[in-house]
Order: C-alpha cells, then structure tokens, then sequence
C-alpha cells in the first residue's frame, strides 16, 4: 500500500470525534460533524454506536460499536494522522471511556485539545441505558481533557453528589464548578446555569477563575442543544478563540437556534433546526 504523508497536515484543522450517531433526532455526530465543517474544519468520525432515533423516542434499536473503536484507531494510528482535537460525547457504556482513553493515547500529539463533553445525564439523573458505575469511569476520561463541557447534573454526578442537588445562588455554582475543576486538573464550561429568570448562563472554570455568560432565556426545551454547545465550542476554540470567547459563541448559537425552532416548528421536540443558522455561524465565527 503506498503511504501518503501529505494527508497528514492538510491545511484546515481537523477533528476526530467520538461520538454515537443516530438515523433520526439531532444530535451526536448527526449535529457535530455539520457544525465543524460550517467552521471550516475537517470533521473526522469514529462511531461508538449507532442508534436508529436518539433515547428520547418511545422506541429505538441500537448497535454497539465498542469492538470497533481500538481497531479503528490502530489503523489511524498506522497512517500517522495529526488531530487538532479530539471531541467526544456520549459513550455507550463505561468500558468505552477507559477505550477512549486509550485511543487519546494512540491519536493525540502534545498540541491536540482535549475535549470532553461528559455527556451521560439530565434533569438530575443518568441517562436510563447507563449504569451507576458510568460517572466514575467518565470522570478518568474528563481527566485527560483539555476542558469539559458538563450540564449541572453532570457535574454534581462527576463530584459524586446527588445529581438534583441544584445550586440556587451564584456563590454554590461557583463552588461546584471550582470544585469539579479541581478535582478533575482541567478548564470547565459548566452549562445549564439559571441565576435568573429570564437568563440561562454557563459557567467558566480557566486557571482557577470563575467567569459567567449570559444569554436570554428562551422557554422550550430540545433534546441535542448540549451537542450543538460543544460542537460550537469545540469550533470556536481551535479558530483561535478564548475558552470565554468560544463559550459565548456557543451559548449565542444555541439561542439563536432554539429561537427559531420554537417560532416555526413549536412541537418539534426531538432536536433544533441547527442547519437554518450555520450561515449565521460563519458570521460568529469571522476572525
């Protein structure tokens, strides 16, 4: 076989993300690989599973892909790709997140961000296919990141507290977020913060410092935003963005798409109609 090795840097930054994937409901890979290549960069996958409809339907078939994933990498690892990131998501189980964590070790140079979006639970518990287990091993693979991405749920189960134990004043979502910083030895985007009516913050956890963004509310809820949050975070950052600058990026996009599902498409509950603002990405994006 002849060995190529100008695909190895191509001139456009490029992402492997680790994610599932699912036929129908936007998110996962469905919601990340379109984002990143809005952004100009090259969106590279490595599936954990595949689903024929995200969780949230009544009914769904899934294939697990945990085999896949070493072989997969050895043979990347073989054509000596460069990675600017590796982003990853939701895990079908908790041997992959030590899996995955291997891969990091096979894939990544010293220069590749880490971005870890532990994504495994909502509205104060886990996700129904994970086990209790599942947060311990997620929190070895935040571990290796570059900065993690967790709801508020997500947080306090990665701390090893009760997952509806909310905070209720800016004071407690500092402590949690420096907390889980701390713990873990990496920067945190702590999302799903509410300070405020009519306001949905996130939080900033970068070299010991709290710092808050701000965007308004919008009152509907959509499975798949935290994917859209990420990818857009993930985006920002490696076109040279500030983890403040990117976090603000990502939450104005989020609005942006929200506002717009819920004006046109109310019911649609299954995921946000991303697509219709990825022109207005670029726009957030311009250096």
């Amino acid at each position: 076989m002849t060995n190529h090795p100008d695909h190895q840097f191509t001139g456009q930054r490029r992402v492997l993300a680790v994610h599932d994937i699912c036929g129908v409901g936007k998110c996962s890979l469905t919601t990340a690989v379109p984002i990143l290549s809005a952004a100009g960069i090259e969106a590279c996958v490595m599936p954990t599973a595949v689903f024929s409809t995200h969780t949230a339907f009544s009914s769904f078939a899934c294939e697990d892909l945990t085999k896949f994933l070493l072989p997969m990498a050895e043979a990347l690892k073989k054509e000596n790709f460069h990675f600017d990131a590796v982003y990853t998501g939701y895990l079908a189980n908790g041997a992959q997140a030590e899996i995955v964590s291997d891969v990091i070790t096979m894939l990544a140079d010293a220069d590749t961000r880490i971005i870890v979006d532990p994504a495994m639970a909502d509205g104060g518990k886990l996700y129904a296919c994970l086990p209790p287990t599942f947060p311990a091993e997620m929190e070895k693979l935040c571990r290796r990141a570059s900065v993690i991405t967790p709801n508020v749920t997500e947080a306090l189960l990665l701390l090893g507290r009760d997952g509806t134990a909310l905070p209720t004043s800016k004071a407690e979502y500092e402590e949690l977020i420096l907390a889980l910083s701390e713990r873990i030895g990496t920067d945190v985007v702590l999302t799903s913060v509410m300070l405020e009516e009519g306001a949905i913050d996130c939080a900033v956890a970068e070299g010991g410092r709290v710092s808050f963004v701000s965007e308004p509310y919008v009152a509907h809820g959509y499975h798949g935003t935290g994917d859209v949050f990420s990818s857009v975070l993930c985006a920002a950052l490696l076109r040279g963005r500030s983890l403040y600058e990117a976090t603000g990026i990502a939450a104005e996009f989020v609005r942006r798409t929200i506002r717009n599902t819920a004006k046109n498409n109310p019911a649609l509950w299954y995921g946000v109609n991303f697509e219709g603002e990825l022109a207005s990405l670029s726009a957030l994006l311009s250096d």
